[in-house]
């Protein structure tokens, strides 16, 4: 299938000759090609549209998931009939195994596995062995060991109405496929059996089972099902079975790993006794026997990651297999927020490998281990070939390879410092050639001729924001005065701390002042992050106090005035690049401005006062002799990735499903067993804040119905009451 892009605008301001000079470029085989877009000037848009033209299948790599959620449900809606899908790292708590000499401490694997995201990893790579029209957004996460693409291809397990296949053949197809069987509880990745009749959940697919019905030997139906009611939504004439895990491979290939690493053992274990280390010879021969013990009856074991590089058959030092080699060659690669996204990849595996030779010198893990690791900088660089790096304030690395005659790429920490002005920004109107002029003019078509595309002109006409300074003397009770004024008019603030505890304190104390307010920094969770997010645009609150989680990429229309404090405290946020990105989280409200809080006028502020200034000209001067009167952006308020229920203050309060609202009636018997079996959960979980609010709410429960005195014998007659109304939590 061709990628359709549905959409009810068309290309406006800046984003026309954007898209027409990138394509171009991308086109005349150009590797490296920067857009230079400045927030709130529909930079997704561009992007979109440039896979639309380029029709090839693109990987869009954020620098965290909230972003990417975000990016996801755009593109979702971008493209409706086509495979978008969602890789990022699967664990809401990772611990990797670690060991500290020092105190003699080892730190065991622990991990926690959402399964919603876990299925959206299966989607991605089965969409990437089956389609070409798949776009996957992701994080740094695709740069991490997978299993080997070509075994995923042949452990697929494809099956057809009339077939000749036995129902034993097929169950032992799903085993090999990591399928189990469970015929009580009808998971992700298990099967049931009901005499001639299997059903199917794969672990890919959100409510929807597959049901293979046989006659005798013979296939006789295939239906598509609901996982939960069972009924048929759909008749298949055929279907195919991807593995049930993202780890995959064959009998075969297993018991030849399984050789090679007991011949490691043996050399590792003859080393360490040669050099007088026999505990960690002793250590390393029972942790890993014990694994493959594992692996021979189990056909797996506990970090059998570690083993990867046997596994899949790789030579010493190659490079692991990632979801980039499920791609085909010619791929595209969108680095969106790329000042941000780059270096995270380039920070990747230095610190994988410092902490996994700690593990392999003290006898935890055979050197092997060192092979499961994420991509080198230059491995990612070389398996991808087109690449657009989109950011409002692109970093050295794309600005030094996006000019003319870099055929390959400039590494920045190896580069000569004449190839990169350090006042970039400053000097703007001096632009890289290929930037601004007509598109008649426009010349990429000798090898190597990369380029810088601006698109600083919003569809909505809408300006920079205003800047305003003030002394940091009274910040905090300058702050709650703008944040009322902006209240009033119903919009949205967002201010910026240095630290997470200072944003705790702040909120604390705007909220003791009758302000709705929330923060956001990187110990709450990735999932709860983009429900604040939405809540804050659905107006359940109106202030939303952050640190860095508050730059690149947040699409927050209804936010009009951000607050920086102590703007002039010159470091990684407070430099150009952070304030630069800060201020334009008020760029998509008419009324935006952003308020720097400063003694003084660092270079990272002057920075960010030239580069408005010329913004401002350049945007000015459109409207004016376009007539463009500039607007808001409106847009609606997306749902997030997983619905949750929301968490109200420091304690959670009760289920809302358990009480039906104030003028509805409920079965006070029923209500009062849920609340026991919650006050019983939380308990156990040690929540007993949360025990001692339930006791009570079952207590003034029983009050109201007149059952704490008759007890037994009002239980029994199930009463219909009224909901009480609910009191303040204390």
């Amino acid at each position: 299938m061709n990628f359709e892009l549905v959409s009810e605008f068309a290309p406006r301001g800046d984003q026309e000759q954007a898209i027409a000079k990138l394509v171009k470029s991308i086109e005349a085989g150009n590797r490296h090609q920067t857009l230079l877009g400045v927030t709130g000037s529909g930079k997704t848009f561009t992007m979109a549209n440039i896979i639309q033209q380029v029709q090839k299948p693109t990987l869009i790599m954020s620098h965290n998931k909230t972003l990417a959620a975000q990016l996801y449900s755009e593109f979702k809606a971008f493209f409706p009939n086509n495979a978008v899908e969602y890789f990022v790292s699967y664990f809401d708590y990772y611990q990797p195994e670690a060991y500290i000499p020092r105190s003699d401490t080892y730190i065991e694997k622990d991990s926690s596995i959402n399964e919603e995201i876990e299925r959206l990893r299966l989607s991605t790579m089965g969409s990437l062995i089956t389609r070409d029209d798949v776009i996957v957004v992701s994080s740094v996460s695709c740069i991490y060991g997978l299993g080997n693409p070509d075994d995923y291809k042949e452990m697929m397990f494809g099956v057809k109405q009339g077939d000749e296949m036995g129902r034993d053949e097929f169950l032992e197809g799903l085993v090999n496929l990591l399928f189990e069987r469970n015929d009580v509880a009808f998971l992700r990745g298990n099967f049931r059996v009901r005499g001639d009749v299997v059903e199917v959940r794969p672990a890919y697919l959100e409510e929807t089972a597959i049901r293979v019905e046989f006659f005798g030997d013979e296939i006789d139906r295939i239906s598509a099902i609901d996982a939960v009611t069972g009924h048929v939504i759909d008749e298949l004439t055929q279907y195919v079975f991807y593995p049930a895990k993202q780890f995959v491979s064959s009998k075969e290939k297993l018991k030849g790993a399984m050789v090679a690493i007991r011949q490691e053992l043996e050399d590792r274990i003859a080393w360490f006794e040669k050099e007088g280390k026999l505990i960690e010879a002793q250590r390393l021969k029972m942790r890993t026997e014990y694994d493959l013990e594992m692996m021979g009856e189990m056909g797996f074991c506990q970090g059998i990651e570690n083993y990867s590089r046997h596994i899949t058959g790789r030579k010493k030092g190659e490079r692991p297999y990632t979801l980039l080699d499920f791609f085909p060659d010619d791929y595209l690669l969108l680095a969106d927020e790329s000042h941000a996204t780059l270096p995270q990849v380039r920070g990747m595996y230095e610190g994988d490998r410092s902490r996994k030779s700690v593990l392999v010198e003290h006898g935890f893990r055979l050197p092997s281990a060192m092979d499961n690791r994420p991509l080198r900088f230059e491995e990612y660089m070389e398996m991808t070939k087109r690449r657009v790096y989109v950011s409002a304030t692109p970093g050295a690395f794309e600005i030094v390879n996006s000019r003319p005659d870099n055929s390959s790429f400039i590494p920045v920490k190896t580069r000569n410092e004449a190839d990169f002005d350090p006042s970039f920004f400053k000097r703007l109107k001096v632009r890289a050639s290929g930037s601004r002029e007509d598109l008649d003019d426009f010349d990429v078509s000798r090898t190597g001729g990369q380029l810088i595309v601006e698109q600083i002109i919003r569809p909505t006409g809408l300006l920079d924001p205003v800047l305003t300074m003030r002394p940091l003397e009274g910040q905090i009770d300058e702050t709650i005065e703008l944040c009322r004024q902006r209240v009033e008019k119903g919009e949205r603030v967002l201010v910026t701390t240095l630290t997470k505890k200072t944003a705790e304190d702040l909120t604390e104390y705007l909220q003791g002042v009758d302000l709705k307010v929330r923060y956001i920094h990187a110990d709450v969770d990735a999932v709860e992050r983009v429900e604040i997010l939405r809540a804050l645009r659905a107006a359940e609150f109106d202030i939303l106090v952050g640190i860095n989680l508050l730059r690149e990429g947040l699409d927050l229309p209804e936010v009009s005035l951000v607050c920086i404090l102590d703007a002039d405290k010159e470091g990684f946020l407070r430099n150009e690049t952070s304030l630069i990105q800060t201020a334009g989280r008020a760029a998509r409200h008419v009324n935006g401005e952003c308020v720097l809080f400063c003694d003084e006028v660092t270079d990272s502020i002057q920075c960010l006062l030239d580069v408005t200034e010329y913004r401002r000209s350049v945007q000015q001067e459109h409207n004016e002799r376009h007539g463009i009167t500039p607007t808001s952006v409106k847009r609606a308020v997306q749902k997030s990735l997983h619905q949750r229920e929301a968490v109200e203050g420091a304690g959670a309060s009760v289920n809302r499903s358990l009480v039906a609202e104030d003028d509805m009636v409920y079965n006070a018997v029923e209500v009062l067993r849920e609340l026991d079996e919650e006050m019983q959960k939380a308990s156990a979980k040690l929540e007993f804040e949360r025990a001692a609010h339930l006791r009570d709410q079952i207590q003034e429960l029983k009050k109201r119905a007149g059952m704490d005195t008759a007890g037994k014998e009002a239980t029994s007659k199930g009463y219909e009451i009224k909901k009480p109304k609910r009191g303040k939590r204390s």
